[in-house]
């Protein structure tokens, strides 16, 4: 039997919830109309849970809060990015909802049982990197498409607001910034099997990682640093404007010739540069390299 990790959410909750508190006995359950409430309801609550728990957590114990410190912070940035995407995500949701309406009602590739497969547990661990570099395909040119310039100032400009961003920053989108990055995602499973407990658990990876690439912390064991992009790639990405558009992987961006070695990696990093002007006011030069917000070790951000 085909069904949706929604409907596994969703089954959970009108047990628990819709139906002896919210809803009639009378309102069948698999109604499409009670089924898209529902999921706003559900989608909506997630979205904020995995935002707030997953970014707090990020913020409080792995954020180098020293980066605060960067000129190109700015000021109140912490509540403007949490107040961005508070806004957003109901907005984002709304599109999101059909999608999820669709696996609801049996036309994805979504299953069940792992036996379905002869390969059984080899399809599943296959298609759990099948679903890591198909969507990392496709932010890639998505995210690069959403730079260009007739699009750039209308949707994805809001979200490079924060040149130094924090975990907060990370759903802090347009919400057809939101949308788009996130379609990916929903597209998979309409194309490729994939059984319902492993897409809930991606779900769940997608936002730690969204998160995780905009928490400051550079330290990549130094085996991976030519593959993966992290928070050091994606941190020039918002200082740099036009280099490391990729989300999990650098192949599509050395592919596409928009890699940037991490200028984190070369000791010139916004860490780096903090510790300078640190170092500098204890010199008794706190006016040095201060008095310009462009200014970024030595070299000027590309403005948009």
């Amino acid at each position: 039997m085909r069904r949706a990790k929604m409907d596994l959410v969703l089954s959970a909750a009108d047990y628990y919830f819709f139906t002896p508190y919210i809803y009639p006995a009378t309102w069948p359950e698999d109604d499409i109309f009670r089924q898209t409430i529902s999921l706003l309801i559900v989608t909506n609550l997630g979205a904020y849970i995995l935002y707030f728990l997953f970014s707090t957590l990020n913020y409080y114990f792995v954020f180098d809060h020293a980066l605060m410190k960067h000129p190109q912070f700015l000021k109140n940035q912490v509540y403007r990015e949490i107040m961005f995407a508070v806004q957003s995500l109901p907005w984002i949701s709304i599109p999101t909802i059909l999608l999820f309406l669709l696996e609801l009602r049996g036309y994805s590739k979504l299953y069940d049982d792992v036996g379905e497969f002869p390969s059984g547990w080899f399809h599943l661990v296959v298609s759990v990197l099948s679903f890591l570099f198909f969507t990392d395909m496709l932010i890639y040119w998505i995210h690069r498409g959403l730079h260009h310039r007739l699009v750039y100032k209308h949707v994805h400009k809001p979200h490079h607001t924060w040149k130094i961003p924090t975990p907060f920053a990370s759903h802090a989108f347009h919400p057809l910034d939101g949308f788009l990055q996130g379609l990916p995602y929903h597209i998979y499973p309409f194309i490729f099997p994939l059984h319902k407990m492993v897409y809930l658990g991606l779900y769940i990876l997608v936002n730690f990682w969204t998160i995780s690439i905009h928490d400051g912390d550079f330290r990549v064991p130094q085996i991976l640093r030519p593959f993966i992009n992290g928070s050091a790639h994606h941190t020039d990405h918002h200082l740099f404007f036009d280099c490391n558009y990729g989300q999990y992987f650098t192949l599509w961006d050395r592919i596409g010739g928009s890699f940037k070695n991490p200028s984190s990696f070369e000791g010139k990093g916004p860490l780096s540069y903090v510790k300078k002007m640190t170092e500098e006011k204890c010199d008794g030069h706190a006016g040095n390299g201060c008095k310009n917000e462009k200014l970024f070790n030595g070299e000027f951000t590309k403005t948009e």
